[in-house]
Order: C-alpha cells, then sequence, then structure tokens
C-alpha cells in the first residue's frame, strides 16, 4: 500500500513540476543590452531597454547621456 502512494505522490510531484510550475521558469536568461543613461537622481541611475521595462541602477555615477552595458535577467524590471 505505501508504494502504491508513494508511486502515486511521485507522479502527481513530476505532473505539477511540469506542467503546472515548469522549473525553468525559476532560470532567467541573462541579456546583455547597451542603453543610455536617462536620468541620475542622486546616485540611482535610469535606463530604458528594448523590452520596455524601466530598470535602475544602485550607486551610479554617470550623467544623462552617458552609454552604458547592463545585464538583467530577461521580463525583470
Amino acid at each position: 500500500m505505501g508504494f502504491v502512494f508513494g508511486g502515486a505522490f511521485i507522479v502527481a510531484a513530476l505532473v505539477l513540476s511540469t506542467i503546472v510550475f515548469p522549473f525553468w521558469n525559476l532560470i532567467r536568461e541573462d541579456v546583455f543590452e547597451e542603453v543610455v543613461i536617462l536620468n541620475n537622481d542622486q546616485g540611482t541611475c535610469y535606463v530604458e531597454t528594448k523590452d520596455m521595462i524601466p530598470k535602475k541602477i544602485q550607486k551610479c555615477e554617470l550623467q544623462t547621456g552617458d552609454k552604458v552595458t547592463i545585464k538583467f535577467g530577461r521580463g525583470l524590471a
């Protein structure tokens, strides 16, 4: 009886992990993009990327208009 329950539990876990919540959704692809600093507000720079999601750069010493290459996870702010 325990073997059947254990097997059913494993099958249910596999179905949930592949259909309902795929593990690979936790692993984001890294994107590198050259962007222009739009604004520097007291050490926090703001840029806009091709995915149209604004990004913040903390402890930024760059000036408005400077070009920089940033790395971010696809679909993340």
